[in-house]
């Protein structure tokens, strides 16, 4: 049981990596997470006998690339063809680091979000690749069967084989028409660390490490993008706030958390990018984002916040993103800046369009408005329809608690 919880970890903090290398080498994503496959059953047999190594994630990376390359040799043979002469041998674990596959996660990102690629599969090929998530994952994430999800990864891998779609970053000139697409992804898988839709913890720091680091990488390959700014600001201030957001495995509301947790350093990072990037006079859905988690994160106690403030900032994103997620925030900011009956108006308008159906958040931010106004009956309806919709169990614990704190 130890040894495949070292083995899990490695696959969490090295295994992306290393099949973001696999994936340049064979230039195939079945053929690289193969390869990678049989990697973890080799090292649960050969750890379990020899040991540990030193340097794990070393190991994984040269005993996958062994198998790659055995794989392609065999292939080439079979073929008649010759093998390429720049592939080249791994050394031993000991000689190679699995960081020195570093750069070809930001190649891979590129891949996924090549616009050959559907919106749809270039967030579930980066979710896959560069987040590590199961097709089960992905699908409750997307909200779809399985079965869609699984082809549609299928159907993403098939056409970057066969359309060559090029491992690498483009060009310079090419950048700015590639960087919303590469943002949106990055939102996509800072999200789902931030908020799991089917882990057993809320959190996954893994994955929100992971897109912060390919956030910073895209600042400084288009610093003068303002919105790749924004966005960098806006996971450096929501992040600040991870020691204090899930405690004994329940997730702690924003007024309820302890602020002297918060990162500090993080904070006034963020603080700084976003005036940075507002200052230029570009404004983006990313900056105002941004700006809304400033306020949160600079304001000393949850009376401090400056509610109208950031409804002001929540009607400005619905501008630029007028989706019902977005909208449902409004809501609830106009309602905390105002009076909480306007937020119930404003949820009861998104409940009749039916957009949100299965959302969570929707039944959950109604319940909260109710319990608020001091209406525990219908504020247990809500409660009781939001734990019915929650996919992650610590905000499912969380939601039960509340309902049975007014029950």
């Amino acid at each position: 049981m130890f040894l495949a919880r070292v083995v899990e970890e490695v696959v969490r903090d090295d295994g992306r990596r290393v099949l973001a290398g696999l994936i340049r080498l064979t230039g195939d994503f079945d053929a690289a997470e193969d390869a990678l496959q049989e990697a973890y059953v080799r090292a649960l047999a050969v750890w379990d006998r020899e040991g540990i190594p030193d340097r794990p994630g070393a190991w994984l990376n040269t005993v996958s690339r062994r198998i790659a390359i055995d794989r392609l040799r065999r292939a080439t043979v079979r073929q008649g063809a010759e093998l390429p002469a720049d592939l080249e041998a791994p050394g031993s674990p000991e000689e190679e680091d699995a960081s020195a596959v570093e750069d070809d996660r930001l190649r891979l990102l590129f891949v996924c979000c090549h616009p050959a690629l559907s919106p749809e599969a270039r967030c579930a090929l980066a979710l896959r690749t560069l987040g590590g998530l199961s097709t089960r994952e992905i699908a409750r994430a997307f909200v779809e069967p399985e079965a869609t999800t699984a082809q549609r990864l299928v159907r993403a891998k098939r056409k970057i084989r066969e359309a060559r779609i090029p491992y690498a970053v483009p060009p310079r000139e090419k950048l700015p028409e590639r960087i919303d697409t590469v943002l949106s992804v990055l939102y996509l898988i800072f999200n789902e660390g931030y908020a799991s839709t089917d882990a057993p913890s809320l959190l996954r720091p893994d994955l929100v490490r992971e897109a912060i680091r390919l956030a910073r990488l895209s600042v400084e390959l288009l610093p003068e993008s303002t919105e790749a700014r924004g966005l960098l600001s806006l996971m450096l201030l929501t992040d600040s706030r991870r020691a204090s957001r899930v405690m004994d495995d329940e997730l702690v509301p924003l007024e309820e958390q302890d602020r002297t947790l918060w990162d500090r350093a993080q904070i006034e990072e963020g603080v700084r990018l976003v005036d940075e990037a507002l200052a230029a006079g570009s404004p983006g859905p990313y900056q105002t984002q941004a700006a809304i988690a400033a306020l949160h994160a600079t304001a000393a106690t949850p009376e401090a916040t400056d509610w109208l403030q950031i409804s002001a900032l929540y009607r400005t994103l619905l501008r630029w993103t007028p989706t019902p997620v977005v909208e449902l925030n409004a809501a609830v900011a106009l309602g905390l800046a105002t009076n909480l009956e306007r937020a119930l108006e404003g949820i009861a308008r998104i409940e009749e369009r039916g957009e949100l159906a299965h959302y969570h958040l929707l039944p959950a931010a109604k319940a909260e408005v109710l319990r608020r106004l001091r209406r525990p009956a219908e504020a247990a309806i809500a409660y009781r329809t939001a734990i019915n919709l929650v996919t992650n169990p610590a905000e499912k614990r969380y939601l039960a608690k509340r309902l049975d704190s007014i029950s």
